[in-house]
């Protein structure tokens, strides 16, 4: 197995990766972490957050890939390779 594949199917889902940020703002807001947890909440918070940000950019060019042909049923368009790389942020 490739290091891409091994370290895509390690990351959460954006559903987990959600509910685990949205605990970590929680536990820092709570005012009550030393400073070395609260880094350290902080960098994992940052993953999760490019972790959401390209999950939600990969579901938008599948949602944009969607047409409809002429009799109006949904069929899907062919992703172009620059609208892959402009969506990765």
């Amino acid at each position: 197995m490739s290091k891409a594949v091994k370290v895509a199917s390690e990351e959460p889902s954006f559903e987990d990766a959600l509910g685990r940020l949205e605990s970590i703002v929680e536990a820092m807001e709570a005012d009550d972490l030393p400073l070395e947890q609260l880094l350290a909440r902080f960098e994992e918070g940052t993953r999760l957050h490019r972790i959401c940000q390209s999950r939600l950019a990969e579901a938008e060019l599948k949602i944009q890939a969607l047409e409809k042909n002429l009799a109006g049923e949904p069929v899907l368009r062919p992703i172009q390779a620059n609208e892959v790389g402009s969506a990765a942020v």
